[in-house]
């Protein structure tokens, strides 16, 4: 958890604390010392999201001095878990991001608020129509996208320019890239990518590409066991000539890009989301680049342009109103969004997204420029996936590890799969 920014906060936590132990009194969204309202809000992330995040919440306090907020992060699969726990013994914080993946999960389970309660607080009505409804379940309004990213082939461009393999370029198919894979390996005796296929996200692209999608509208999975097996034959023969990322190095990642082979200098090239990517510039300072993810051998687009992350407000909060200030803030402020910059992807409200681009540099106009080379291309994104999915991520992860490793064949990890998958959707 990073310093807090104001003086009151280590008395304003101890103050908690002690409610806690002597009166019995809830954390979240109380009233302590000077009458100030300490909001709980929780994020995952890298160092550079979370020092941008205590800049941006302290323009926040001091535009709403009775407010202070209180703020913990942790990388992704940590926060994935914590945040479960919480939520399971109804600790959930004030304010929480939360990605798409959660939100059927939360919001059926009573753990989100209905936002459009607080319609007097927190603005919508400049983001995009499409954007904005994938935070809703039945038609209630329980999540606000803050970004807007897409997937990207991240990838060390002055070891990519010396093995004299061609840049990537927009439009090349999966068939192209995996080629591509092979050439690298060739030259630098090394993967060229990490192994896509542990990664649900790449699955859904390539299905994406075929026409097909991961769920259907009802909830239900939108693919077969042959739709993965075809998957999984592709990235296990890859994987096998050494193009991509062995099982050893494949089964260590957690989320983080620390722990990618890109990020361990032991590959290329890896797809993550373009905002999360600036991490790599901390761990390979000759620079990286973004491609787009490879499209369905017509052409067909995979990837979409997806709610990077969403904020959520927690349905016990005492404070509702002053968290809906919160998202707000974080949504619709515009010097906060030069200050966020893209670290959450792109600025969802549109007069905002017109007035900091211009002024994006570094790694934050890498993201931008990348966006906009894909104005127009891509296909509009599915709904929010039902709240099983969240669970079959990692079932995705540990069925690809038995191929990985070659204790199953494709075809019976896929079967297994699909099997886990029609259960735990059903439950």
């Amino acid at each position: 958890m990073p310093g807090h920014r104001t003086k009151g906060f280590w008395s304003s936590a101890a103050a908690l604390a002690l409610c806690a132990m002597v009166a019995g009194c809830s954390g979240s969204g109380e009233s302590v010392g000077g009458g100030k309202v300490v909001l709980r809000y929780t994020w995952w992330g890298n160092p550079d999201r979370a020092e941008r995040t205590e800049q941006a919440l302290a323009l926040f306090e001091k535009q709403h001095p009775d407010i202070q907020v209180q703020t913990s992060f942790s990388a992704y699969e940590a926060y994935k878990q914590k945040l479960a726990t919480q939520a399971a013994g109804g600790d959930a914080p004030d304010v929480m991001q939360l990605d798409y993946r959660q939100i059927d999960q939360y919001a059926s389970g009573g753990v989100l608020l209905d936002l459009g309660e607080q319609k007097a607080a927190l603005r919508t009505g400049e983001i995009d129509a499409g954007l904005l409804a994938t935070g809703r379940l039945d038609g209630t309004q329980y999540a606000i996208p803050q970004g807007r990213g897409t997937e990207t082939i991240a990838y060390d461009v002055k070891a990519w320019k010396a093995t004299g393999v061609p840049l990537p370029g927009r439009g090349w198919t999966w068939s192209e890239w995996a080629d591509t894979m092979r050439a690298l390996a060739e030259k630098t005796g090394k993967p060229g990518a990490t192994d896509p296929g542990q990664s649900e996200d790449a699955f859904e692209v390539w299905l994406r590409g075929q026409g097909k999608s991961l769920y259907t509208k009802g909830g239900e999975l939108g693919f077969t066991a042959a739709d993965l097996t075809r998957w999984w034959t592709f990235t296990d023969k890859l994987r096998r000539e050494g193009a991509v990322s062995p099982a050893e190095q494949t089964t260590q990642l957690d989320g983080s890009v620390e722990n990618t082979p890109l990020g361990r200098g032991e590959a290329l090239s890896d797809s993550n989301w373009d905002a999360p990517a600036s991490g790599f510039l901390a761990l390979i300072p000759s620079g990286v680049a973004l491609a787009p993810m490879p499209s369905g051998e017509d052409g067909t687009p995979g990837q979409y342009y997806k709610p990077s992350m969403f904020l959520g407000v927690g349905a016990n909060t005492s404070h509702p109103k002053e968290a809906a200030q919160l998202v707000d803030f974080l949504i619709n402020d515009e010097e906060a969004a030069k200050v966020l910059g893209a670290t959450r992807g792109i600025p969802v409200n549109d007069s905002v997204r017109k007035e900091i681009e211009p002024q994006l540099e570094d790694f934050d106009k890498t993201v931008a420029d990348y966006q906009s080379s894909l104005e127009g291309t891509l296909n509009p994104p599915p709904q929010a996936p039902p709240s099983g999915d969240n669970a079959l991520q990692t079932t995705f992860q540990r069925d690809y590890d038995q191929v990985s490793y070659e204790r199953m064949s494709p075809r019976e990890a896929a079967e297994n799969y699909v099997t886990e998958a029609k259960a735990e959707l059903r439950s």
